[in-house]
């Protein structure tokens, strides 16, 4: 009976932590697989870049309201419930042949499966552990949610390449099929005991739309500018004039406006006692609280290297989506290895100093990286930063998710865990959007210069070469080179060849600086995180957020 519990407990987090990988992995095997799709549905990258943010975008959106289902209706119930959510996206997408589906499938149908899914998986794990085995799935869960993002590439590239882009939704399929039948048997059911279910539904459609309209804005300023507008608003197919003016700001502004009125209906609907979508009791625990901003601060500083690596190994060292994944490896493999290391420090080393520790790893991995990156640079060469970040990441993400949601009650454990991985991912798209922004943006300068400071490009043909070029800078991001229509010398093409390589190692460079400055920025948010070790955190926190609850309320 003994080992039936023993398993039962631990094959329940194999579970959790292999549902949390599939929606990890979902995000980043589209990558990879982007020129196969555009000729099999006949589309443009531009289209694709939309199937990728509504992805973002549904899950940002709509996690809170997954995490407070899960407080309301059981845990397990929402788990299982997306995870057929999901599935049923999976396959539309997978049997897709037009765009129209792959959105649907891809984006809003699994994106919210995904949204029921990650809440619960978080908050299942709080109520079925405690102390050092909390500590213990965390570092599990932890390294999984880590390492899923780089090993992403790796599968979706192998399937891609030896099957079909189809292969990578229709595993998810037969994975969600392992999902259900696991949880069924190996994970405890979990709700919060309530006299009267209520659910907010003003408060799911403010913080919808409000972080709808603030991830889009971000997501899209590259496109359309910050100020002065680059192009027009096209929607649906719908082109849609607005001046001068880019929609980006007014969109942002809106969406903060709209937050703004969600958090005082929040407070208003509590003090009337109802019951809320969010708590904001929530953030009378520091310890949450702290917490849930280094979270954030870790998911923009994390996507430097995610996003650069993959565009650097493929437009300047010619690797094909697999081996780019291949070259990524020492991450995982430090993520996985620091990650055990991490849950075994557990009640030995106070987490907020295991979590700076992982910062300080986490920037020399960083510098490593910038230093060895040239054209030329081989993939050993750059093992050791990949390495060094690798292990800092893992340091960090076991403590950090436990000591986050170790110190809300286990009734509210769902509704906090939305709030976390909400905060997650809208630092996770804002990295993105910002390191977009400067590989682009250093690219098409280092371009232009580079070609006009040739010694060996003809200067008559300098003007013209730089302007066929700089328009193709946004053809680097999903691995494309520099390609000109006219006749030029084979030794003006090696040239522009050169320069482009440089250019593009120059602008991942300019990246790694600012993935350094906010791995800082984390470095310095741990600075606010209580002084407590996770393996009773759950036991201290509690009692030390009562008082600040009461004064909150009052």
């Amino acid at each position: 009976m003994e080992n039936e519990s023993f398993f039962r407990k631990w094959g329940g987090l194999l579970v959790l932590s292999l549902a949390l990988a599939i929606i990890i992995i979902d995000t980043t095997l589209l990558n990879v697989s982007l020129g196969n799709i555009i000729r099999d549905l006949h589309t443009d990258i531009q289209s694709l870049q939309w199937v990728i943010t509504a992805y973002a975008l549904v899950l940002a959106a709509f996690t809170i309201t997954g995490g407070r289902l899960g407080d309301l209706f059981g845990r397990k119930k929402m788990f299982m419930i997306g995870a057929i959510i999901f599935a049923a996206g999976s396959f539309l997408a997978s049997i897709s042949h037009t765009l129209t589906p792959l959105l649907l499938g891809e984006s809003i149908i699994e994106g919210f499966g995904a949204a029921l899914m990650m809440p619960a998986t978080a908050s299942l794990l709080v109520s079925n552990f405690s102390g050092r085995d909390r500590a213990i799935a965390f570092g599990v869960w932890g390294g999984v949610a880590s390492a899923s993002a780089a090993l992403g590439p790796i599968l979706g590239g192998f399937l891609t390449t030896h099957y079909s882009w189809r292969w990578g939704f229709r595993i998810n399929i037969f994975v969600t099929a392992i999902l259900l039948v696991g949880a069924t048997f190996l994970v405890k059911e979990a709700r919060e005991k309530m006299k009267k279910i209520e659910l907010d539904w003003i408060g799911v459609i403010l913080s919808s739309i409000g972080l709808l309209a603030v991830v889009f804005g971000v997501i899209e300023s590259e496109t359309y500018g910050w100020l002065k507008a680059k192009e027009a608003l096209v929607i649906a197919g719908h082109t849609y004039n607005t001046g001068n003016i880019s929609i980006v700001l007014p969109v942002i502004v809106l969406g903060l406006l709209i937050l703004a009125a969600f958090v005082w209906w929040e407070m208003r609907l509590e003090a009337r006692g109802h019951t809320p979508l969010v708590s904001m009791k929530l953030f009378a625990y520091k310890q949450f609280t702290s917490g849930t901003i280094t979270t954030g601060v870790l998911g923009l500083s994390q996507t430097g290297i995610f996003f650069t690596f993959p565009i650097f190994f493929q437009a300047v060292k010619g690797l094909d989506a697999f081996h780019t994944g291949i070259a990524l490896l020492p991450m995982p493999i430090g993520i996985f290895l620091f990650a055990a290391i991490s849950a075994a420090l557990t009640g030995k080393i106070r987490a907020k100093r295991i979590i700076q520790a992982g910062f300080v790893v986490s920037g020399i991995g960083v510098i490593l990286l910038h230093q060895a990156l040239t054209p030329g640079v081989s993939l050993w060469a750059l093992a050791p930063g990949l390495l060094f970040y690798g292990f800092g990441f893992g340091l960090i993400m076991p403590q950090i998710s436990n000591l986050t949601l170790s110190a809300i009650p286990v009734a509210q454990s769902g509704e906090a865990s939305g709030v976390n991985n909400t905060i997650r991912q809208l630092g996770a798209t804002l990295g993105s959007a910002i390191m977009g922004a400067i590989l682009l943006t250093g690219l098409a300068t280092n371009l232009t210069t580079g070609i006009r400071e040739s010694a060996v490009i003809p200067a008559q043909a300098k003007e013209q070469i730089a302007t066929a070029v700089s328009k193709q800078t946004s053809n680097v991001e999903f691995g494309g080179g520099a390609h000109l229509n006219q006749s030029i010398p084979a030794k003006v093409s090696d040239e522009i060849m050169t320069i482009s390589h440089k250019a593009t190692t120059d602008a991942n460079k300019s990246v790694m600086a600012y993935s350094l400055l906010f791995t800082v920025m984390g470095l310095i948010a741990t600075f606010w995180l209580p002084e407590v070790s996770t393996e009773h955190v759950e036991h201290v926190e509690t009692v030390e957020a009562v008082p600040a609850a009461r004064q909150l309320v009052s």
